[in-house]
């Protein structure tokens, strides 16, 4: 039999076992990339090989979120008067569960505790315990409410736990999601096709993709405010030291249970992309947080796609900051100077997101 391996095709002898073996070990990954104002899907990739892996990892696919599913309840949170440099104290929540359990999400890192730190540090950092004084405030219900007008069509479990990504979303939905951030407030469906021609030339079909208002264009803003923090100091910013990106990127990564998902979101004026990388099986997983986490797995491949996208002149993507809402935003965005010294930046490259 034939074999995919990195290097080309393997001509070999194996078992049926022998082969699935293999097999298991591939990490397997999808990437989507969109236009913000138009919804025109610029690239995809549903997974590494179709000739050996039929199977798209793009929209047949969903798998546990992680921490990309925290913008959506820092949606909300922006949409009732909060901003990027509200402080929350670093301190760990009991939520109160209706069947009389408590619920108290964990946090990996023992710094900061007790501190006041500020949502966009909380969410650069992916800090939990933030999430879970944020749920405590509104409620679940209204966490999906948010998806749900942002384009996420799965099903979503409104439990607490939702907040820290213990759903299942596609690839697809993610990106499109991800993407009202930067279309100013207004959630666009990603769209492949245009339009249908016959051999003559005579178009048959036109296809609009569709449009919805989810949330205003100051709460967009902030949002991407919040996200920017992720890549400046947070758990993306390998963005800065390893791949040297200086233009603004608002980005979120993700890593799920056992470290098996790794996702990350990056967000640009002219594109949106997203990445989930994981094994075909979610018993086949990392060790440990090191290597299993979105910043390792799925961050890398943004960081070189974007690389080549930068370099094609062609292609005439700038490096732009976001624009600016018509209407001046009030709230204070200069938060970030106590959060990013060089120690805070190396604390975030080591972070356990979960």
């Amino acid at each position: 039999m034939k074999v995919f391996s990195w290097k080309g095709e393997i001509d070999t002898v194996m078992s049926p076992m022998d082969s699935i073996h293999y097999y298991k070990f591939f990490l397997q990954a999808g990437l989507m990339s969109m236009e913000p104002s138009t919804g025109y899907v610029r690239a995809y990739v549903g997974g590494i090989n179709y000739k050996h892996f039929k199977y798209d990892h793009v929209t047949q696919a969903k798998r546990q979120v992680g921490s990309t599913f925290k913008p959506f309840l820092y949606t909300l949170a922006m949409q009732n008067g909060l901003s990027p440099c509200s402080k929350f104290p670093n301190s760990q929540p009991i939520i109160y569960l209706d069947n009389g359990d408590t619920w108290e999400p964990r946090n990996s890192s023992t710094k900061d505790i007790g501190r006041e730190i500020t949502l966009k540090y909380a969410l650069a950092t992916s800090n939990n315990w933030i999430s879970g004084q944020l749920i405590k405030l509104f409620s679940p219900q209204s966490v999906v409410k948010v998806a749900r007008k942002m384009g996420v069509t799965s099903f979503l479990d409104p439990v607490p736990a939702i907040v820290l990504g213990s759903s299942d979303l596609s690839l697809y939905e993610m990106v499109g999601a991800m993407n009202t951030f930067a279309n100013k407030g207004v959630f666009i469906k990603p769209i492949f096709i245009t339009r249908i021609e016959d051999k003559n030339g005579n178009i048959i079909e036109t296809f609009v993709p569709g449009q919805q208002e989810a949330m205003s264009e100051q709460t967009a803003y902030l949002m991407l405010e919040v996200l920017k923090g992720v890549v400046q100091y947070g758990t993306g910013i390998r963005l800065r030291l390893t791949y040297k990106f200086n233009n603004p990127i608002a980005g979120k990564t993700g890593t799920t249970n056992n470290h098996s998902d790794g996702w990350f979101m990056g967000i640009t004026p002219e594109l949106t992309t997203g990445i989930w990388v994981g094994c075909e099986d979610r018993s086949a997983h990392f060790r440990t947080i090191k290597y299993g986490q979105g910043a390792n797995m799925a961050l890398p491949i943004w960081a070189l796609y974007m690389q080549r996208v930068y370099a094609d002149s062609t292609l005439n993507i700038t490096m732009e900051d976001f624009e600016k809402p018509l209407d001046p935003v009030t709230v204070e965005l200069d938060c970030d100077k106590e959060e990013s010294s060089q120690g805070r930046k190396q604390d975030a490259i080591d972070k356990d997101e979960f």
